[in-house]
């Protein structure tokens, strides 16, 4: 979503092409090309990104998403939640990452 110079993205669901869960076993794999693909489609590019919000089912995973997420957004270094939820819609999604673009110019 775009409201002027704001984009949020939301609900990052790990699906394929195909509607089908994308990297079952891998939490890290399952949100962030979403999330850029979200934002560059909106006009805006990764190194707008102020804000991420990591959502986990098993918190356990979080070392391993937050290494991903850093090297991810490593240049860029937005400020970052991890949280646990206790499940999303489907059993097979692990993660979502919720996140805040901020662009200099408007549409």
């Amino acid at each position: 979503m775009r409201s002027g110079n704001i984009i949020a993205v939301t609900g990052t669901a790990p699906l394929g092409p195909d509607g089908k869960t994308a990297a079952r076993s891998d939490p890290a794999a399952q949100a962030l090309e979403i999330i850029q693909s979200a934002i560059e489609g909106l006009g805006g590019k990764l190194t707008d990104m102020i804000r991420t919000r990591v959502l986990l089912t098993r918190i356990e995973d979080w070392e391993y998403v937050a290494a991903v997420h850093g090297e991810f957004f490593r240049d860029i270094r937005p400020a970052n939640t991890i949280m646990q939820v206790v499940r999303f819609i489907d059993p097979d999604w692990l993660v979502e990452i919720e996140a805040d673009a901020v662009i200099e110019s408007q549409p």
